[in-house]
């Protein structure tokens, strides 16, 4: 099953679910124990000690301090020297609190300058905006070499649409309860690890998104595949299979003036899977050059059959990329849209409104807000989510944090974990791959998604710590696939 990410009334729901665990204060108490085992572990592999170290908390009002305060005093009981700043003094959680100072924790005004660790305790899901003054002065006083453990959520970042306001605490660690929260992967470099703590929650991923309201628009349901489950989807061939059967893509990418985006689109595409590639334009000599594979021809009409389209990557948005553009989107084949084919849609968007057959839309946040007439926004769930429902297509938004919607208000997000995949040229490089796994049979959600974790694999390895070019995420890519095959 793939990973599953809660909005926050949901988790709350989840929270009322457990009856007497909540309300008799289990879950606190798991949380807490949590918290501090996540914070000892950091201890020991920082110093390779926990006795004699020093925590600071750093604690707000309501159940997310008192979770802190209960892990602070666990620290305590254990050697640590604990300090704590109430920045609520009088609506701070009379239980952890007591709890702390009894187990030899002290309260203090200001933190000390030298620390081993930081308690993010200040706000939790039910937080909005950007951390108060007083929380902003305490975090900035802090070394920023001290890590930081935030409990549930790094303070002043948005459960439901990671938005990081500022300022905000970045973590090193988030330790979370039960279910993951959206912020965690909308969020996720702010939020650094995740340590998930089973506190008891129970969770319903496949349950039915609930209404947001007026519009009869429904909350978009998020999820992230893991490496296993892309592994078990990519297209390999068996024994009957053959070039044919594998999948045949068309590429309609690049010019003979600028080749790049057709040799990297199409190269992508034959390293990706078994099947077959085809390429039409005028950059046919310089793509069989590179790629003797390829069947490559200067001219729609003499294409031949293939079972999945990647249009646009370099293609121009003349009258005459519009017009074969609008050819292919009449077609009853998978079609990926990327670059100068989403510029051409942004004028032209009923050539793919409603269209029937799986269609995926691949823009960075410029190009959607040209589809759109809008920015993304700091709600990137919502919005792409939203621009797939309303044109009932398959959306891919590009960033650190990719996000792959369908119309049903289903979403797949991926963490590239880095950002050497932001280079020119790589976004060629995603519509190939994506494209070949559509002609393989892929649904357009499937992949994207698992396009796009292959090609932040790729990244990764190709940089190894330094910056690339495409042609380097390009030569990383086989290598890619059979780690992930393996």
């Amino acid at each position: 099953m793939p990973v599953s990410y809660l909005t926050a009334d949901a988790v709350r729901a989840a929270e009322r679910a457990t009856g007497e665990l909540l309300t008799t204060g289990t879950l606190m108490r798991r949380a807490s124990h949590g918290v501090a085992g996540a914070v000892l572990a950091l201890l020991r592999d920082r110093s390779g000690a926990v006795v004699g170290r020093t925590v600071g908390l750093v604690i707000g009002a309501g159940d997310n301090g008192g979770d802190a305060l209960y892990a602070g005093a666990e620290l305590a009981r254990r050697g640590v020297a604990v300090r704590a700043v109430l920045l609520s003094p009088d609506k701070a959680h009379p239980g952890g609190l007591t709890a702390l100072r009894r187990a030899g924790g002290r309260v203090v005004d200001a933190l000390p300058g030298s620390l081993d660790a930081v308690v993010d305790g200040v706000v939790g899901i039910g937080g909005h905006g950007p951390l108060r003054p007083a929380a902003a002065t305490v975090f900035g006083s802090i070394d920023p070499a001290t890590p930081i453990v935030a409990v549930d959520l790094p303070s002043g970042v948005d459960a439901d649409t990671g938005q990081v306001n500022h300022p905000a605490v970045r973590a090193d660690v988030t330790v979370t309860f039960g279910v993951r929260r959206h912020a965690h992967l909308l969020a996720a470099p702010q939020c650094g690890r995740i340590e998930l703590v089973d506190i008891g929650l129970a969770e319903d991923p496949e349950g039915e998104p609930t209404s947001t309201g007026g519009t009869g628009a429904q909350s978009p349901r998020l999820y992230a595949l893991t490496d296993a489950e892309i592994a078990d989807a990519w297209p390999i061939p068996g024994p009957h299979d053959d070039k044919y059967t594998q999948g045949v893509v068309g590429v309609i990418a690049g010019s003979h003036r600028y080749p790049g985006a057709g040799i990297l689109c199409t190269g992508a595409a034959v390293t990706a899977t078994s099947g077959m590639t085809r390429y039409v334009g005028s950059a046919h000599a310089e793509v069989v050059e590179h790629f003797p594979e390829v069947v490559a021809v200067p001219e729609f009409a003499d294409a031949g059959r293939v079972q999945a389209w990647v249009v646009g990557p370099g293609a121009g948005t003349d009258d005459a990329a519009t017009e074969l553009l609008g050819k292919i989107l009449a077609t009853e084949l998978p079609v990926l849209v990327d670059a100068d084919g989403l510029t051409v849609l942004s004028e032209h968007p009923d050539l793919v409104r409603g269209r029937d057959a799986p269609t995926l839309l691949t823009p960075h946040a410029g190009e959607f807000a040209r589809l759109t007439g809008e920015e993304v926004g700091a709600d990137r769930l919502g919005a792409v989510a939203g621009l797939a429902r309303r044109w009932g297509v398959t959306v891919l938004l590009k960033g650190r944090v990719t996000l792959v919607a369908e119309s049903d208000g289903t979403v797949f997000g991926n963490d590239a974990q880095s950002s050497w995949a932001a280079t020119a040229g790589a976004g060629d490089v995603l519509s190939g791959i994506a494209g070949a796994l559509l002609a393989a049979g892929l649904p357009p959600l499937w992949a994207g998604a698992a396009a796009a974790r292959v090609h932040a694999h790729s990244a990764a390895l190709a940089s190894g710590g330094a910056p690339i070019g495409a042609s380097n995420l390009l030569g990383a890519l086989r290598p890619a696939i059979r780690r992930l095959l393996a």
